[in-house]
């Protein structure tokens, strides 16, 4: 599996002696119990909810706390250099039908994402990806990007987190993603779109319609539905 660089390397001082020392003994005396779990690997893109012509790629790394709730820490890349530039909760449809009105606009619709097949599983053999999606369908996520690191493809980023943290979105429709953005990912990782679509074909069934899918339709005029991607108030 290839790993695509960060696009942004934050200016600085090299790494100190000190700061290598640092390093060290942390990892000998420290207890970093919270970061461990963090293992769910999936890659996916996200526009800004305000400025949908924001887009940029994720990597998410997440934990699953229990079969409702997962909680991911969002980088640029899958090096040891990325950045982090974000975070992402992630709850079932189950959860999210509990929460008050007012909040639900802070949540984005995942189906899109699995049965598009833009979101992807890198490294996971396909039944046990199929697996992960399956848990996915219906779910919703709430995003908030600190850092517009920018793209590997297109305009740069910040060189350090500046400004208010964004709210991000998903895309909900075909024709909403940047074609330059998903075909570098897909080409830097190895990805038939097409095969990821039809695995997970299986999975129409047990969609639902859902909240926030129509959101950005009127950013994207030309963006074509996709079968199982139904908003719950247009329904369409």
């Amino acid at each position: 599996m290839d790993r695509p660089p960060s696009p942004v390397r934050p200016p600085g001082e090299s790494t100190s002696l000190w700061h290598q020392g640092l390093s060290l003994g942390s990892k000998a005396l420290q207890d970093t119990a919270p970061l461990k779990g963090f293992d769910a690997y999936v890659v996916g893109f996200h526009p800004a909810k305000d400025d949908p012509s924001m887009q940029m790629e994720a990597h998410h790394y997440c934990r699953q706390v229990n079969d409702d709730f997962l909680q991911c820490v969002l980088f640029d890349g899958n090096t040891a250099e990325a950045n982090l530039i974000g975070i992402e909760y992630i709850v079932s449809g189950r959860l999210h039908d509990t929460l008050p009105e007012a909040e639900r606009r802070y949540w984005h619709p995942h189906n899109y994402e699995v049965l598009g097949g833009s979101l992807i599983a890198p490294g996971l053999p396909e039944p046990a990806e199929r697996a992960l999606m399956a848990m996915l369908m219906n779910s919703y996520g709430k995003t908030w990007h600190t850092w517009h690191t920018g793209r590997l493809d297109a305009r740069p980023g910040d060189a350090l987190p500046l400004g208010d943290p964004m709210l991000m979105w998903s895309f909900n429709r075909d024709g909403q993603c940047d074609p330059a953005l998903e075909q570098h990912r897909n080409q830097a990782m190895g990805v038939d779109r097409t095969d990821k679509r039809h695995s997970r074909s299986g999975l129409l069934d047990s969609a639902r319609p859902q909240d926030g899918v129509a959101l950005l339709d009127g950013a994207f005029p030309q963006s074509t539905p996709v079968p199982g991607v139904v908003d719950r108030r247009t329904g369409r």
